[in-house]
């Protein structure tokens, strides 16, 4: 009796530690796709910021009164650079495209520039990024919602307390994203 009850304690020894093994493994997994995902919206965040500066100088030729929008666009671009947190990437990246929203609705006034092919494509490569970026954010925040779940379930928040694991933030949308856009053409 005492081999017998040896071994089936064994047996449930190592089926716990197989089984907080697994769910270690799955929180590694889960953190590792958040920094993944952030890291391909990061990616794109650059490359629509590497065409803005070739937008900017398309659009100075042709819309002279509206400098105000132009810095605007400037000025989110360089927060988004310089942000370094989640929460102020996305604030940024919002006032971002609240300006380029702007730039292009003002831009609607001015059949030249409209007519112009180097302004075309460069809105039709932003647009084609904010696209992609919306696809990625979607995936951020779902890898984020599953992580912070798993890290708040029992018995993975016994495991997530001792990895010092907290729950991930949200790329959110801003207030500023969620008004209608007003333009003036004055």
């Amino acid at each position: 009796m005492g081999i017998v009850g040896l071994a089936v304690f064994a047996f449930v020894l190592v089926g716990f530690v197989l089984y907080g093994v697994g769910i270690y493994n799955g929180l590694i997994r889960l953190k590792h796709n958040i920094d993944q995902a952030w890291a391909n919206i990061d990616v794109l965040l650059k490359q629509r910021s590497d065409e803005l500066p070739k937008l900017v100088e398309t659009v100075k030729g042709y819309m002279g009164h509206e400098k105000e929008v132009l810095t605007r666009v400037t000025e989110a671009r360089a927060a988004l650079l310089g942000a370094k947190t989640v929460g102020e990437q996305s604030q940024a990246d919002s006032a971002l495209r609240g300006a380029l929203g702007q730039l292009f609705a003002v831009a609607e006034a001015y059949p030249e520039l409209k007519a112009d092919s180097s302004f075309n494509q460069l809105q039709e490569r932003i647009s084609e990024v904010e696209e992609q970026i919306a696809d990625r954010r979607e995936f951020y925040n779902a890898s984020v919602n599953s992580f912070n779940i798993r890290i708040e379930q029992i018995p993975d928040v016994l495991i997530a307390g001792m990895m010092q694991l907290t729950p991930r933030e949200l790329f959110e949308a801003s207030e500023e994203e969620r008004r209608d856009v007003q333009i003036s053409f004055s």
